[in-house]
């Protein structure tokens, strides 16, 4: 199933100068999103993981049914002050401004190698905090699974550049 059919495209959102690449056209249908959820399914099976983290808000969507699929347990990546119990916090910049990305400090056991699920890779300062809060909890990053690949926007190349493994099932320019 060419999945670039359900990925819809908003200029201009969040704001201005932006090409938002919308998924819930994609998790609307069954099909589309059964599929997608299947692609995803094939390429983890091919890596060596304990777990899987998944990064707020629409890494979430994904990483459920692979963590069932896959029989994996299931982490979140939380944004700041929504994990309730003791955890660890890593700042950085978005492509439209700051965030904090918090982890549960129990959630990995050391040397555990976890795969970070989310739906979308742009300018990698997301994806970089996740896999430090994983360094940072004693585990390793085994690897990003994305659904698409803002390619033009270097996160990929700038996690590639740092040693990561990086996947994606679709590839789109950023602007």
């Amino acid at each position: 199933m060419d999945l670039k059919k359900y990925i819809r495209s908003i200029q201009d959102y969040p704001k201005k100068g932006i090409l938002f690449r919308d998924i819930t056209t994609l998790i609307k249908d069954k099909n589309a999103f059964k599929d997608c959820i299947d692609q995803m399914s094939a390429m983890l099976k091919k890596l060596n993981y304990n777990k899987i983290a998944a990064i707020e808000s629409r890494g979430f969507i994904f990483a459920s049914p692979l963590s069932y699929n896959l029989n994996k347990s299931h982490i979140l990546l939380r944004k700041k002050n929504k994990l309730p119990a003791e955890r660890y916090s890593v700042d950085f910049e978005l492509e439209y401004g700051k965030a904090t990305l918090e982890i549960h400090k129990d959630s990995i056991n050391p040397k555990e190698k976890v795969i970070i699920i989310d739906d979308l890779i742009a300018t990698g300062g997301t994806a970089e905090a996740a896999a430090k809060l994983i360094e940072k909890s004693g585990g390793e990053v085994a690897g990003f699974v994305f659904v698409i690949n803002l390619f033009d926007l270097g996160g990929k190349n700038l996690l590639e550049k740092k040693g990561y493994k990086c996947f994606s099932l679709l590839d789109f320019p950023g602007h």
